[in-house]
């Protein structure tokens, strides 16, 4: 029995190997994050230019002066022989720091995003940060730091958290705050240029119950200019919401499109949502109730309703925390932050498939030299190629003991 059991051990070794091996044809890490002043703990994703570089942000590091909740800007570039990382901007204590949410590119070329602390009162940021005005060919040269708006913890909002800010045609901004408003729900606002500043405008105020709290997710903007986004809580079994906001004269209504009840349909959708080609609601929840775990679902319009589908449920309660990402062929990319086979995370693929759609798990972090519990979203290239960031793993570095973090890359 004892060799027939080593059999066993070294064959299901084995097939964890084979595993391993396969998904290591396609995957490999661009950069691993050192901590220090270089930064670490990235909790979004990566931003792409027209010439293939990628921006980002770090929670911890830089050289602002902290090595704790400062956090860095960074710029990602492939030099032919590698992926080498600049830091644009180290976050200081008494001015903003800890960015939690995706660097976004502006109408003026410049990046725009979120601090989770800092500003007038502390309670976070709208930045903006530009290129020096005299920038010479060197890249190490600082960029500038312009606070947009400081949260002031009551009725304006605070401590934006992982939402994406965005833009619209006009060029004003839109996120939202998780806390804060006159009820400490959280608020979706709007920021507009005006006389060389801009103007902070509350476009909905939570209230609690049935319209959910805590909007942790930014919102998205259709061609008619009504804003979708979700709440992580409130509702009718305090299991989040996606609601629509739509302009009203000067003022925005609100409807809940749909109230999460657990179970199969899921429950706490922490990340943002997506459009589909034909105007659908494409999202996901982190948790469920009993045994459902969490879900990637799906709200279609009807009839001046919306209807509920779930198109995959995950099995796990360490779902998505981050929006879904369409390829060209229709095919969904995610990632979760505690699935996948070492329950350190994974980066899958959903597929439409007889009516209904397909799981492929396209590789799965052991929290090693891979990383591990990626927050972030999937960014796809002209060529296919998919990259994102982990939280954890690698290096453990000045400021992350449990691991920098990584930038990866999966190649079809």
């Amino acid at each position: 029995m004892k060799p027939r059991l080593r059999f066993v051990v070294t064959l299901a070794a084995l097939c964890a190997l084979l595993t391993i091996y396969s998904q290591a044809q396609n995957f490999q890490v661009i950069y691993s994050f050192p901590g220090g002043t270089a930064g670490g703990n990235p909790d979004a994703g990566l931003t792409m230019d027209r010439g293939g570089n990628f921006y980002g942000t770090t929670g911890f590091g830089g050289s602002g002066g902290c090595d704790y909740e400062c956090g860095t800007v960074f710029k990602l570039s492939n030099r032919g022989h590698g992926w080498v990382l600049n830091v644009l901007y180290s976050f200081e204590p008494n001015v903003n720091s800890f960015p939690q949410s995706r660097a976004i590119i502006g109408p003026n070329g410049s990046l725009y995003s979120t601090t989770f602390f800092g500003g007038a009162i502390g309670y976070g940021t709208v930045f903006n940060l530009q290129p020096p005005a005299h920038a010479t060919a060197s890249v190490l040269t600082p960029w500038t730091n312009t606070i947009l708006h400081s949260f002031a913890g009551g009725s304006d909002g605070s401590n934006p958290i992982s939402a994406v800010l965005i833009f619209d045609p006009a060029g004003n901004i839109y996120g939202t705050t998780p806390t804060g408003g006159a009820h400490n729900n959280g608020i979706v606002f709007e920021l507009s240029p005006s006389n060389g500043g801009w103007t902070e405008k509350i476009l909905y105020d939570f209230p609690g119950g049935a319209s959910g709290i805590n909007p942790t997710a930014g919102v998205i903007l259709d061609s008619a200019g009504n804003l979708y986004g979700v709440t992580i809580q409130g509702g009718q079994d305090n299991c989040g919401t996606v609601y629509e906001l739509s302009p009203n004269g000067d003022s925005w209504a609100e409807t809940t499109l749909h109230t999460f009840v657990g179970g199969p349909g899921g429950c706490f959708p922490a990340g943002g949502l997506t459009f589909d080609g034909h105007g659908n609601l494409i999202g996901t929840t982190a948790g469920g109730g009993g045994l459902s775990g969490s879900t990637v679902f799906m709200l279609s319009p009807s009839g001046g309703s919306w209807n509920f589908s779930v198109l995959y449920s995950l099995g796990n309660f360490d779902g998505p925390e981050a929006e879904m990402t369409f390829d060209s062929a229709g095919n969904l990319y995610g990632t979760t932050t505690g699935g996948g086979a070492y329950r350190y995370g994974n980066v899958f693929r959903l597929s439409p498939s007889s009516g209904g759609w397909s799981y492929t798990s396209l590789y799965d972090f052991t929290n090693g030299s891979d990383g591990g519990n990626p927050h972030s979203n999937v960014l796809i290239d002209a060529n296919g190629n998919l990259f994102g960031t982990t939280n954890g793993g690698a290096i453990n570095g000045t400021g992350c003991p449990g691991g920098c973090g990584t930038v990866w890359e999966i190649t079809p």
